[in-house]
């Protein structure tokens, strides 16, 4: 790679980090918005308002917001995460005894979405305006017009209400083998590939039915290549930046996006304990799991712009 890749590269991970400040300020802000008051929360209506005035003093709720927010800053540049006001936890701690939880069910989605998605996508572009190519959009468009709470609670109403395949409750730790490990993940990681599969089969397809367009592709296709290496050796390598961007965008749903699959599953993952915290008027934890939801996403979505960089010559004169 010549100076000019790394500088591009060096600017999209400064442009990163200046988002990731901006967000910083939007997460702090907008959740110190939030009604209700952690103090009182925690004594109770009936409290004095001589306690909740000490407890809001001991949490430093009194302080100013600007204060708290760069004191906020500060602990997360360092690697402190704060306290809960909730339970007087370290709130590094209570995000790591959830975090496996979560990184286990999405990367269980992703393992079955991603390899699903692309086949799907490749299949629809290979056949695109014929009867399959047709029925596969529909699908994914019905698919994709369903709200993921619908179909979690359809899967429940089905799956462990009527045909008691599965319960209706995940219990991730209590796991003794591939059967119990099918049972506890089913549901929940079938909800999220209904979501995301159909996202990402539609972008797949969109992006190499321009690519097959190319006359390189039709060149390339006159000359005797057949349709299945016409995609995977032609048109697929040059279609790899939109399809980083949207399994990017997909996984960063996994971390951000399941509150409802784990409220609904009681899956013990970050987003249960988001709302948790949402619930207690906890508002550190609640900026300690949104800023991590909002890591992984730039962080995937960083990862894929740098994919379409090194893929695509094209984007590096951009």
């Amino acid at each position: 790679m010549d100076l000019s890749v790394f500088s591009l590269i060096a600017r999209r991970l400064g442009g990163g980090l200046l988002t990731l400040l901006i967000v910083s300020l939007l997460v702090f802000f907008v959740s110190a918005l939030l009604p209700g008051d952690a103090a009182q929360q925690a004594l109770g209506q009936f409290a004095l308002p001589e306690q909740v005035a000490a407890l809001r003093a001991q949490m430093g709720l009194d302080q100013p917001a600007l204060l708290r927010y760069v004191h906020w800053l500060s602990g997360l540049l360092h690697g402190d995460l704060g306290q809960s006001l909730a339970s007087q936890m370290p709130i590094s701690t209570m995000i790591g005894d959830r975090l496996g939880g979560s990184l286990m069910l999405a990367g269980v989605t992703a393992l079955v979405s991603v390899p699903l998605a692309l086949g799907l996508g490749i299949v629809s572009a290979m056949n695109a305006g014929g009867r399959l190519d047709r029925a596969l959009n529909v699908f994914t468009l019905g698919i994709v017009a369903v709200p993921e709470f619908l179909v979690a609670t359809l899967a429940v109403l089905v799956f462990a209400v009527h045909l008691q395949w599965t319960s209706a409750l995940t219990f991730a730790h209590d796991i003794d083998g591939p059967l119990d490990f099918l049972r506890a993940y089913a549901l929940p990681v079938g909800t999220l590939c209904c979501v995301i599969v159909a996202q990402m089969a539609r972008m797949t397809r969109a992006a190499l039915v321009e690519q097959l367009q190319s006359p390189y592709v039709e060149m390339a296709r006159l000359k005797g290549v057949g349709p299945v290496r016409a995609v995977l050796r032609h048109a697929l390598p040059n279609a790899v930046g939109p399809i980083a961007n949207s399994i990017a965008l997909s996984l960063s749903y996994l971390m951000g996006g399941v509150v409802i699959v784990e409220t609904i599953f009681n899956y013990p993952g970050i987003a249960q304990l988001m709302v948790d915290g949402v619930a207690s008027r906890d508002l550190p934890l609640i900026q300690a799991c949104a800023m991590l939801f909002c890591c992984a996403y730039l962080v995937l979505m960083t990862l894929a712009d740098l994919c379409a960089i090194l893929s695509n010559p094209r984007l590096r004169t951009l």
